[in-house]
């Protein structure tokens, strides 16, 4: 007897799967009967589910592509820049004299972080200006960047061909030059350029001896470098850089002489770790105060950055969710309108059944079952549309884009749960309906 139990079980079980895999073949056969309605009826799941999985997509990449950025000038760096303050009044300038500009930050500035904040781990100055270099017949205007040794750790740049200053070139005030990816390639565009000369205006020549490995820059993260600038940098010591082209830096400008004495463009501040940032940022920002009472500078802290470029990616995602939502809503509305209608048609078709035995929760499942080879349909087009659609935006504007292996899969499921939850109501009206009434309907 005991050897009975189980073996009912499993042809219990057996029937149970028959059965169930008999009312998908019905469900199929009906919607292909009527294989337009069924396919406008799934429009609604199909365009929510790709444009969530499209819009999840997009959003992910440009979300990623700007911690990316934000990330690249360092989690435990905080930067240092100067920044004019408002030009002196027109009625102050006399004959067009020309008026020296002092502002930024200084040396002093420079050791003060260095020596009185314990949680400072590395610091590096450079300066900055636009000046015309050239090689032959061949000029381009690049932003002349004075540096130390320690740039590329703190940068996360890479050399791609050379070398980068040493402290022998710091030292010596030797007349070297490691040029950014673009401007190398313009002005040496059949030859390499390390070994060669370049001129700085008309009287400064650098040799050579490396060129970075391109790289784009964080551009609106705080810096004045942007992506064009980092591929078109040369790169000089920085006590090359004061020898040879002085303290005070000018400009011409519509006929009016500019004169600027910058020490430093910006100092990068390395603090020794990640929960110490903001607290020395806050340290730096009240010694500076005390002596730029213009305050002619600026700090950021790229910690900051990264944790609101986070916080900007939950809201993005949800928000664009919440759009594609509505279409699976739509589509959802749909499905249960076209339910009830076939509920209606099929009206004596439920009669027969119910006289021949099916109980309601077989009328139910029938068309729950509908619902769902419905829904599930829609799901997997839309997915399939929904991972199409990124590459090609991406290759029309060029914008990255990141696919998410969970997306598809939440769409998915929000489609077939919003299809079948919606063809619940018209699965319960046509259960609920009496064989006798349902049998009489011609």
């Amino acid at each position: 007897m005991g050897g009975l139990r189980p073996a009912a079980a499993k042809a219990l079980e057996a029937i149970a799967m028959n059965r169930l895999w008999q009312a998908c073949v019905l469900a199929l056969r009906n919607l292909l009967l009527y294989k337009l309605r069924s396919f406008l009826t799934a429009l609604g799941l199909i365009f929510g589910v790709s444009s969530v999985v499209a819009m999840l997509a997009i959003a992910e990449g440009a979300s990623l592509e700007a911690q990316r950025q934000i990330a690249d000038l360092g989690a435990t760096n905080i930067i240092l820049r100067s920044r004019k303050p408002i030009d002196e009044p027109a009625a102050q300038r006399q004959n067009n004299e020309s008026i020296v500009t002092n502002y930024g930050l200084t040396d002093k500035d420079f050791e003060r972080i260095r020596a009185t904040l314990p949680t400072v781990k590395a610091a590096a100055p450079l300066r900055e200006f636009r000046r015309q270099a050239r090689y032959l017949d061949r000029s381009r205007e690049v932003r002349l960047v004075g540096v130390g040794p320690d740039y590329l750790t703190l940068t996360n740049q890479e050399i791609a061909e050379g070398r980068f200053f040493e402290d022998i070139d710091m030292a010596r005030i030797a007349n070297v030059a490691v040029l950014g990816a673009e401007i190398a390639e313009e002005l040496f565009p059949f030859g390499d350029p390390v070994g060669k000369a370049v001129r700085v205006e008309e009287t400064q020549y650098f040799r050579v001896i490396g060129v970075m490995r391109p790289k784009a820059a964080s551009a609106g993260a705080g810096s004045s470098m942007s992506s064009e600038d980092f591929l078109r940098d040369v790169y000089v010591p920085i006590t090359t850089d004061r020898a040879r082209f002085g303290e005070v830096l000018f400009s011409a400008k519509q006929g009016d002489l500019k004169f600027e004495r910058v020490r430093f463009s910006q100092i990068t501040v390395t603090i020794d770790r990640m929960e110490n940032v903001k607290r020395t940022a806050e340290s730096i920002e009240s010694l500076l105060q005390q002596f730029h009472p213009k305050k002619d500078y600026t700090v950021t802290v790229p910690l900051e950055l990264l944790e609101k470029a986070e916080a900007t990616k939950r809201i993005f995602n949800l928000v664009l969710g919440s759009i594609a939502s509505i279409s699976l809503l739509v589509g959802g509305i749909g499905i249960m309108n076209i339910m009830l209608a076939t509920v209606t048609e099929r009206t004596r078709e439920i009669g027969i059944r119910r006289a021949l035995g099916a109980k309601r929760r077989d009328i139910i499942l029938q068309f729950l079952i509908e619902t769902g080879v419905l829904s599930a349909t829609g799901g997997l087009i839309g997915v399939s549309l929904g991972l199409l659609a990124p590459p090609i935006v991406s290759s029309f504007s060029g914008l990255p884009v990141v696919v998410q292996p969970y997306s598809p899969i939440v769409a998915f499921a929000i489609a077939l749960s919003t299809g079948v939850a919606f063809g619940v109501y018209p699965a319960r009206r046509a259960a609920m309906m009496d064989p006798v009434e349902a049998l009489r309907c011609e």
